[in-house]
Protein backbone atom coordinates (compact mmCIF):
# COMPACT_ATOMS: atom_id res chain seq x y z
CA UNK A 1 0.00 0.00 0.00
CA UNK A 2 1.15 3.53 -0.95
CA UNK A 3 -1.20 5.48 1.76
CA UNK A 4 -4.92 6.51 0.98
CA UNK A 5 -6.57 9.74 -0.69
CA UNK A 6 -7.77 11.61 1.73
CA UNK A 7 -11.84 12.47 1.02
CA UNK A 8 -11.36 15.97 -0.91
CA UNK A 9 -8.97 14.38 -3.47
CA UNK A 10 -10.92 10.96 -4.04
CA UNK A 11 -13.33 12.09 -6.67
CA UNK A 12 -11.01 13.80 -8.42
CA UNK A 13 -7.70 11.29 -8.61
CA UNK A 14 -9.46 8.20 -7.25
CA UNK A 15 -9.50 6.77 -11.00
CA UNK A 16 -5.74 6.87 -11.17
CA UNK A 17 -5.27 4.76 -8.62
CA UNK A 18 -6.81 2.09 -10.87
CA UNK A 19 -4.65 3.00 -13.65
CA UNK A 20 -2.08 0.48 -14.44
CA UNK A 21 0.89 2.71 -14.11
CA UNK A 22 -0.26 3.28 -10.19
CA UNK A 23 -0.61 -0.41 -9.78
CA UNK A 24 2.53 -0.76 -10.93
CA UNK A 25 4.08 2.07 -8.72
CA UNK A 26 2.13 0.95 -5.42
CA UNK A 27 4.36 -2.29 -6.09
CA UNK A 28 7.68 -1.07 -6.73
CA UNK A 29 7.01 1.35 -3.41
CA UNK A 30 5.72 -1.75 -1.62
CA UNK A 31 8.90 -3.59 -2.44
CA UNK A 32 11.30 -0.58 -1.57
CA UNK A 33 9.96 -0.54 1.98
CA UNK A 34 10.22 -4.19 2.20
CA UNK A 35 13.91 -3.19 1.39
CA UNK A 36 14.63 -0.40 3.67
CA UNK A 37 13.83 2.70 4.80
CA UNK A 38 11.76 4.69 2.26
CA UNK A 39 10.47 7.98 2.96
CA UNK A 40 7.65 9.38 3.61
CA UNK A 41 6.35 6.92 5.94
CA UNK A 42 3.21 5.33 4.48
CA UNK A 43 0.54 7.35 6.12
CA UNK A 44 2.23 10.54 5.20
CA UNK A 45 2.51 10.18 1.22
CA UNK A 46 -0.64 11.96 0.78
CA UNK A 47 -0.22 14.71 3.11
CA UNK A 48 -0.01 17.61 0.97
CA UNK A 49 -3.15 16.76 -0.25
CA UNK A 50 -4.64 15.74 2.72
CA UNK A 51 -3.41 19.28 4.31
CA UNK A 52 -4.76 21.47 1.67
CA UNK A 53 -8.27 20.15 0.35
CA UNK A 54 -8.94 20.25 -3.38
CA UNK A 55 -11.30 23.14 -3.05
CA UNK A 56 -9.25 25.29 -0.62
CA UNK A 57 -5.73 25.03 -2.82
CA UNK A 58 -4.63 28.76 -3.76
CA UNK A 59 -1.45 28.24 -4.68
CA UNK A 60 0.66 25.36 -5.95
CA UNK A 61 4.67 25.34 -4.68
CA UNK A 62 5.84 22.22 -7.33
CA UNK A 63 9.13 20.60 -5.06
CA UNK A 64 11.08 17.56 -6.83
CA UNK A 65 10.93 14.50 -4.53
CA UNK A 66 11.14 14.51 -0.75
CA UNK A 67 14.29 14.86 1.81
CA UNK A 68 16.01 11.49 2.08
CA UNK A 69 17.76 12.00 5.34
CA UNK A 70 16.36 10.52 8.39
CA UNK A 71 13.35 12.12 10.23
CA UNK A 72 12.85 14.98 7.40
CA UNK A 73 10.45 14.52 4.38
CA UNK A 74 7.07 14.09 5.86
CA UNK A 75 4.87 15.21 2.79
CA UNK A 76 4.81 18.66 2.50
CA UNK A 77 7.49 19.91 -0.17
CA UNK A 78 10.42 22.00 1.23
CA UNK A 79 9.13 21.24 4.74
CA UNK A 80 10.14 19.86 7.91
CA UNK A 81 8.74 18.62 10.95
CA UNK A 82 9.74 20.80 13.90
CA UNK A 83 13.17 19.78 15.94
CA UNK A 84 14.35 18.85 12.93
CA UNK A 85 17.51 20.76 11.31
CA UNK A 86 16.25 23.46 8.50
CA UNK A 87 17.60 22.73 5.24
CA UNK A 88 19.70 24.90 2.73
CA UNK A 89 16.73 25.20 0.16
CA UNK A 90 14.22 26.10 3.02
CA UNK A 91 16.99 28.12 4.58
CA UNK A 92 17.03 30.22 1.51
CA UNK A 93 13.53 30.41 1.15
CA UNK A 94 13.43 32.04 4.80
CA UNK A 95 16.21 34.61 4.10
CA UNK A 96 14.24 35.77 0.96
CA UNK A 97 11.18 36.13 2.86
CA UNK A 98 12.94 37.96 5.45
CA UNK A 99 15.11 40.26 2.82
CA UNK A 100 11.56 40.70 0.99
CA UNK A 101 9.11 41.39 3.66
CA UNK A 102 10.70 41.66 7.34
CA UNK A 103 9.63 38.16 8.71
CA UNK A 104 12.35 37.27 10.97
CA UNK A 105 13.84 33.38 10.32
CA UNK A 106 11.89 31.33 12.31
CA UNK A 107 13.32 28.41 14.68
CA UNK A 108 11.56 25.54 12.54
CA UNK A 109 11.04 24.12 9.07
CA UNK A 110 7.05 23.41 9.32
CA UNK A 111 5.28 24.59 6.55
CA UNK A 112 2.01 23.38 7.97
CA UNK A 113 0.66 27.36 8.73
CA UNK A 114 1.45 27.99 4.59
CA UNK A 115 -0.54 24.62 3.62
CA UNK A 116 -3.69 25.07 5.90
CA UNK A 117 -4.06 28.73 4.55
CA UNK A 118 -4.37 26.85 0.81
CA UNK A 119 -0.88 26.09 -0.48
CA UNK A 120 -0.73 22.84 -1.91
CA UNK A 121 3.21 21.71 -1.27
CA UNK A 122 3.04 18.91 -3.43
CA UNK A 123 6.56 17.33 -4.74
CA UNK A 124 6.40 15.74 -8.22
CA UNK A 125 7.69 12.10 -6.90
CA UNK A 126 6.12 11.50 -3.56
CA UNK A 127 8.32 8.69 -2.11
CA UNK A 128 12.60 7.93 -1.92
CA UNK A 129 15.19 5.70 -0.67
CA UNK A 130 16.31 6.68 2.51
CA UNK A 131 19.87 8.38 1.05
CA UNK A 132 19.35 8.24 -2.35
CA UNK A 133 17.75 11.58 -3.61
CA UNK A 134 15.86 10.93 -7.28
CA UNK A 135 15.77 7.06 -6.96
CA UNK A 136 12.04 7.13 -6.97
CA UNK A 137 12.07 9.42 -10.41
CA UNK A 138 10.33 8.06 -13.19
CA UNK A 139 8.58 5.58 -11.34
CA UNK A 140 5.28 6.83 -11.82
CA UNK A 141 4.48 9.40 -9.34
CA UNK A 142 5.05 11.84 -12.06
CA UNK A 143 2.06 11.02 -13.86
CA UNK A 144 0.40 11.33 -10.83
CA UNK A 145 1.66 14.32 -9.76
CA UNK A 146 1.16 15.40 -13.26
CA UNK A 147 -2.91 14.60 -12.59
CA UNK A 148 -3.35 16.48 -9.63
CA UNK A 149 -1.72 19.66 -11.62
CA UNK A 150 -4.35 19.13 -14.25
CA UNK A 151 -6.73 18.68 -11.57
CA UNK A 152 -6.43 22.45 -9.89
CA UNK A 153 -5.67 23.52 -13.19
CA UNK A 154 -9.46 22.51 -14.69
CA UNK A 155 -11.03 24.06 -11.80
CA UNK A 156 -13.16 27.31 -12.84
CA UNK A 157 -11.64 28.67 -9.42
CA UNK A 158 -7.75 30.13 -10.63
CA UNK A 159 -4.74 29.42 -8.53
CA UNK A 160 -1.36 30.66 -8.71
CA UNK A 161 1.41 28.17 -10.00
CA UNK A 162 4.99 28.63 -8.74
CA UNK A 163 7.99 26.66 -10.25
CA UNK A 164 11.41 27.44 -8.98
CA UNK A 165 13.91 25.99 -11.17
CA UNK A 166 14.22 24.16 -14.58
CA UNK A 167 12.72 21.33 -13.88
CA UNK A 168 9.41 22.41 -12.63
CA UNK A 169 8.88 25.23 -15.05
CA UNK A 170 8.70 21.98 -17.55
CA UNK A 171 5.03 21.45 -15.97
CA UNK A 172 4.08 25.16 -17.13
CA UNK A 173 2.44 23.28 -19.83
CA UNK A 174 -0.26 21.64 -17.72
CA UNK A 175 -0.97 24.81 -16.45
CA UNK A 176 -3.56 25.71 -19.30
CA UNK A 177 -5.21 28.37 -20.60
CA UNK A 178 -4.46 31.41 -18.81
CA UNK A 179 -6.96 31.97 -16.33
CA UNK A 180 -4.11 30.84 -13.62
CA UNK A 181 -1.11 33.13 -12.68
CA UNK A 182 2.60 31.42 -13.13
CA UNK A 183 5.32 32.34 -10.49
CA UNK A 184 9.00 31.37 -12.28
CA UNK A 185 11.83 31.57 -10.69
CA UNK A 186 15.12 29.94 -10.22
CA UNK A 187 15.48 27.44 -7.45
CA UNK A 188 16.22 27.92 -3.66
CA UNK A 189 19.04 25.59 -3.30
CA UNK A 190 22.31 26.63 -2.46
CA UNK A 191 23.43 24.23 -5.92
CA UNK A 192 21.11 26.31 -8.12
CA UNK A 193 23.10 28.11 -11.20
CA UNK A 194 20.55 31.32 -10.71
CA UNK A 195 20.21 32.85 -7.65
CA UNK A 196 16.94 33.19 -5.86
CA UNK A 197 17.42 35.73 -3.61
CA UNK A 198 16.55 38.78 -4.49
CA UNK A 199 13.52 37.41 -7.35
CA UNK A 200 10.21 38.66 -4.92
CA UNK A 201 8.30 35.08 -5.39
CA UNK A 202 5.86 36.32 -2.42
CA UNK A 203 4.91 39.47 -3.38
CA UNK A 204 4.49 38.38 -6.46
CA UNK A 205 2.10 35.22 -5.54
CA UNK A 206 0.48 37.77 -3.51
CA UNK A 207 0.06 39.98 -6.28
CA UNK A 208 -1.59 37.06 -7.98
CA UNK A 209 -3.52 36.50 -5.35
CA UNK A 210 -5.13 39.12 -5.07
CA UNK A 211 -6.25 39.71 -8.62
CA UNK A 212 -7.93 36.03 -8.53
CA UNK A 213 -10.41 37.56 -5.72
CA UNK A 214 -8.60 35.90 -2.80
CA UNK A 215 -7.25 36.97 0.14
CA UNK A 216 -3.07 36.52 0.48
CA UNK A 217 -1.18 34.04 2.36
CA UNK A 218 0.83 35.01 5.77
CA UNK A 219 4.19 34.10 4.98
CA UNK A 220 5.18 33.95 8.72
CA UNK A 221 6.14 30.77 10.23
CA UNK A 222 5.63 30.89 14.28
CA UNK A 223 8.27 30.24 16.33
CA UNK A 224 7.99 26.63 18.28
CA UNK A 225 10.26 27.02 20.85
CA UNK A 226 13.35 24.25 21.32
CA UNK A 227 11.56 21.76 23.41
CA UNK A 228 9.55 20.65 19.80
CA UNK A 229 9.34 17.45 18.24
Amino acid sequence: MIGTLPGSWQDILGPELDKPYFKELTEFVHGERANGPVYPPEEEVFAALEATPYEQVKVVILGQDPYHGEGQGHGLSFSVRPGVRIPPSLRNIYKELRDELGHPIPDNGYLMPWARQGVLLLNAVLTVRAGQPASHKGKGWEKFTDAVIRAVAARPDPAVFVLWGAYARKKARLVGDGRHAIVEGPHPSPLSPQRFGGTQPFTRINEAIAAQGHSPIDWRIPNVGPDAR
